[in-house]
């Protein structure tokens, strides 16, 4: 199940990258789930990494929950149902798009999406205190909250936390960006709203860099990744463009690395007749500033199939950690480290 030491030597635009593979599995054995996507990591104490996912029968059925797993000493522990959409005795709702979050104090946040469908879902989250043994109950966000949409969240020096965020409206059906800026513990609120130009966007992902600025970037339905910057810790945005990767209209993950460098997993495609075509390929790119980005790994490459929907973080030990949708029926982990 694990795979160990693999280097593969890349060339960089600037320098040359060598990415050495730690291990690789799938989190859960075979036919745990009907169906499984969106997966979103976390670092623990003591170097284990917990993943959380959505699952059930498939995509939008009333009994997909949340589910969680801790990577620990080399394995994964078994899965573990932290939240659903039960309502009453009567009435229950799909669960949608976890987003793991530990803030600089250690208390460890769990958002997630309830409702019948992206249109018209909410916001809810739970907290833990000790590193996901127990949660405390599910609290809804404010109106017109709805969390990190599919990426995490980051924290700036002050305090606060910054959320990327979006909408898919039910008339017309249209996508937008916004920012949701919180307090420490999640319980102060306030929505930025961004120009989005003429780009169709949602899921974005937001990294900061050593000068303050902040970037966010954003699957959009003009297959392409656009991104847009801030200048001001998140209250203004520039106007939003496209940088040189494709997007086959599939979500995205971007970190900020130790070493100043940003690591972004996507997929290398563009859209075709059906939404999963164009998800088969997946990639590793890094850039220095950015903006110029440059292909260092591959995670999948295949004719056919759905490798979907990353999430990647840098640990304290420097290695980096993605996971993503392995073809709807379970949830793909992958370790890395870069020279």
């Amino acid at each position: 199940m694990l795979l160990f030491i693999l280097s593969i030597a890349v060339v960089n635009a600037q320098n040359l990258s060598k990415v050495k593979l730690i291990t690789q599995s799938t989190i859960f054995p075979e036919n745990t789930f009907k169906s499984c996507h969106a997966s979103t990591l976390v670092e623990l104490s003591n170097h284990r990494i917990m993943a959380s996912w959505f699952a059930g029968d498939h995509e939008g059925a009333k009994d997909v929950a949340i589910w969680t797993s801790i990577l620990e000493n080399g394995k994964w522990s078994q899965p573990k149902s932290i939240g659903n959409g039960i309502q009453n005795d009567s009435l229950r709702f799909a669960c949608w798009n976890p987003v793991l979050f530990k803030n600089k104090k250690g208390k460890l946040f769990l958002f997630y999406k309830v409702g019948p469908n992206p249109r018209e879902w909410w916001g809810e989250m739970k907290v833990s205190n000790n590193d996901g043994k127990t949660w405390g109950k599910a609290k809804k966000l404010p109106n017109g909250i709805l969390g990190p949409i599919k990426n995490k969240p980051i924290q700036l020096q002050s305090g606060k936390i910054i959320h990327p965020s979006s909408t898919e409206s039910v008339k017309d059906d249209i996508w937008k960006i916004h920012l949701e800026i919180s307090d420490n513990n999640a319980s102060k609120w306030n929505k930025i709203t961004i120009d989005n130009g003429e780009f169709g966007l949602i899921q974005p992902t937001i990294m900061k860099y050593p000068d303050g600025s902040l970037q966010m970037l954003c699957r959009s339905r003009q297959n392409v990744i656009v991104e847009t910057w801030s200048k001001d810790e998140g209250l203004t945005w520039s106007k939003p463009s496209a940088i040189s990767l494709p997007n086959p209209n599939s979500g995205i993950d971007a970190a900020m690395l130790k070493s100043g460098s940003q690591i972004l997993a996507y997929n290398p495609m563009v859209s075709g007749k059906d939404w999963w075509l164009g998800r088969s390929e997946l990639r590793l790119a890094i850039s220095k500033d950015g903006k110029n980005w440059t292909d260092i790994y591959s995670l999948e490459n295949h004719e056919k199939g759905e490798y979907s929907y990353p999430a990647v973080i840098q640990s304290e030990d420097g290695n980096i950690h993605i996971s993503y949708t392995d073809n709807r029926k379970n949830i793909h982990y992958v370790s890395v480290k870069i020279d």
